[in-house]
């Protein structure tokens, strides 16, 4: 008979550190290197493709963020119950939330599929303000097309991902986010180049990738070894486990709503005005072509860069978001509170250089106040 291990208790049990060390590194390794891929990407596509294909890409790139708000709030939403969930000791409530999240993820993956698909023009059209060529549109259309088809196998992924881990196998599910980078690396030059697919062997390298890693998980949460798995009883909607979920999950929701209409914004004024000024690298007067793309195009690629910095603080937040639940739910004030002292540094931390953020504001970033009291990061440490 399989063994199965409940890998959650270490997380009321072992000192703080060694916790942050086993589910904060495991996930900031997976959200660097997912943003690693998405630089590795570009230059692919710029070599590949051209350079308008990187502007058509700029402009999906508040669209995808909208359509993964919906899974981040499914994943997020659906990690943290399970977290304390599993701190009481309820494995069977735990599992509840498990079927319900993927019941979720399945019926908004599939709305936001046929919405997106059928909306594709209209939707591009607003999130470039109407200013994008036709070239550019073209590309981004291609690339949706396919990226949206798989929108379903994107929500499980993800989603899945953050219940791995919140389920004890913070390693899992960074070795799983791993391979599916490893995979989209090795298949985009093998679509790009080899077969001369273009974009659209981009997008479908992405697809399959996560294809590959959503099996794998699939197979986790049907073993008899794993701890919390899918069960028949659980597959089934129940209205007070999808509102937990949603209500802890419309922050980040949010948030990632809130993103997108910025870079919508910055978008449609780059189109618009981008090589205008009279200090414009690229001018409009000399630039054969709409030049706004161009500037849309550069756009994209210094958010993929200053991501980079973003993915490693919120890799350090979903590795303690269990940690918090679990202890939360046991009174465990003493966790929280150096978990909550711990978080304060991460600003100091995962700060992009002053050079990225320079990007964002023209004038000198204001020093922190010499009056505030703020621990060390060495003491903090060495009381964990």
């Amino acid at each position: 008979m399989a063994t199965v291990q409940n890998n959650t208790i270490s997380l009321g049990t072992d000192s703080l550190g060694k916790l942050l060390a086993r589910y904060s590194i495991p996930a900031i390794i997976a959200m660097a290197s997912s943003s690693l891929y998405h630089i590795i990407d570009s230059i692919f596509i710029g070599h590949g493709v051209g350079g308008a294909a990187i502007s058509g890409m700029a402009v999906t790139l508040p669209i995808m963020n909208i359509a993964s708000a919906f899974g981040a709030m499914v994943g997020v939403g659906a990690a943290a119950r399970i977290s304390i969930r599993l701190g009481e000791g309820n494995k069977r409530a735990a599992e509840d939330i498990l079927g319900n999240a993927v019941l979720l993820n399945l019926t908004l993956g599939v709305g936001i599929m046929l919405i997106f698909l059928f909306f594709l023009d209209p939707i591009l059209l607003f999130f470039s303000g109407g200013e994008a060529s036709a070239e550019t549109l073209d590309y981004a259309r291609r690339f949706m097309r396919i990226i949206m088809f798989g929108n379903i196998i994107t929500h499980l992924y993800l989603g899945l991902n953050e219940q791995l881990r919140a389920s004890g196998y913070p390693r899992k599910a960074m070795y799983i986010m791993l391979l599916s980078m490893a995979l989209c690396t090795v298949l985009n030059p093998l679509f790009i180049f080899g077969f001369g697919w273009g974009i659209e062997g981009s997008a479908l390298a992405t697809v399959i990738a996560q294809t590959v890693a959503l099996s794998v998980q699939i197979h986790h949460y049907t073993s008899k070894r794993s701890f919390l798995r899918f069960r028949g009883r659980s597959l089934r909607f129940k209205m007070p486990i999808i509102k937990a979920i949603i209500s802890i999950g419309m922050a980040p929701f949010l948030l990632n709503v809130c993103a997108s209409l910025v870079t919508r914004f910055m978008n449609t004024a780059l189109l618009r005005y981008g090589g205008t000024g009279e200090f414009d690298v690229v001018s409009a007067a000399t630039f054969d072509g709409n030049v706004g793309d161009v500037y849309v195009g550069a756009y994209g690629i210094m958010n993929r860069v200053i991501l980079l910095f973003i993915m490693v603080g919120q890799g350090f937040n979903q590795g303690m978001q269990p940690i918090v639940g679990y202890n939360y739910v046991r009174n465990n004030m003493g966790a929280l509170s150096r978990c909550s002292n711990i978080q304060s540094l991460l600003p100091r931390v995962s700060r992009p250089s002053p050079s990225l953020s320079a990007f964002s504001s023209p004038r000198r970033l204001p020093q922190p106040s010499s009056t505030r009291t703020t621990a060390s990061p060495t003491k903090l440490w060495s009381t964990l």
